[in-house]
């Protein structure tokens, strides 16, 4: 009798101990950066091309395989994947790359306009865009961006055709301590992003 009363303690002393734990708030990050120079408004400072300017078509960017979640995500030296179960970001990493890269070529003020899909506009190009990584890489002591983009124009006598195809990487150091906090790896990739997107503005503008 003795013995079954320990066993029967025992799943409730595994309860208490989770109910004891202390909760943790999530940490949760935007990663939204802004192209340099733009307004408060979202208006372009750079000027555009006058009335030849085009309008683009965005599709909805592509997340590569790991890349569907909001964890943090970093790479250790030895090649192992870890995510920081406490800090995310505010929208899955492709949503959010894509909402980025529209905000940034508005303010480029390269198209006419940058249009999403469903609109009734006219549309003189398509883009189709995959975030391949976003990561910090701790053997390296950098974050990584990793974003590729296809251009489509449609024609009548070709049909479709691609019109440029463009990959952009840029790593951005990140503070040395260890463990690297989350604060520092969420700035890292979001300034890793920026960087790929304004290497993706300089692309665009030869079919712009």
């Amino acid at each position: 009798m003795r013995r079954r009363m320990v066993l029967g303690a025992l799943p409730l002393l595994g309860a208490c101990s989770v109910l004891n734990q202390d909760y943790v708030e999530p940490r949760r990050y935007p990663l939204a950066p802004r192209r340099p120079g733009a307004s408060v408004m979202g208006a372009s400072l750079s000027g555009g091309r006058g009335r030849n300017r085009k309008t683009l078509l965005m599709r909805l960017t592509r997340a590569a395989a790991g890349l569907d979640g909001r964890l943090l995500r970093s790479v250790r030296a030895d090649g192992t994947e870890a995510t920081e179960y406490y800090a995310e970001w505010t929208a899955p990493p492709a949503e959010a790359a894509e909402d980025a890269l529209r905000r940034w070529l508005v303010d480029s003020g390269m198209f006419a306009a940058v249009l999403a899909p469903g609109t009734r506009g006219a549309v003189d190009l398509t883009m189709e865009s995959e975030l391949v990584a976003l990561h910090v890489d701790l053997g390296r002591g950098v974050a990584v961006c990793s974003m590729t983009v296809v251009v489509l124009r449609d024609t009548s006598q070709f049909g479709t055709r691609v019109v440029g195809q463009y990959a952009e990487t840029a790593t951005v150091p990140v503070p040395p301590d260890r463990p690297l906090g989350p604060d520092a790896q969420a700035a890292g990739m979001v300034a890793a992003l920026a960087a790929v997107l304004g290497r993706l503005e300089g692309d665009l503008r030869a079919v712009a």
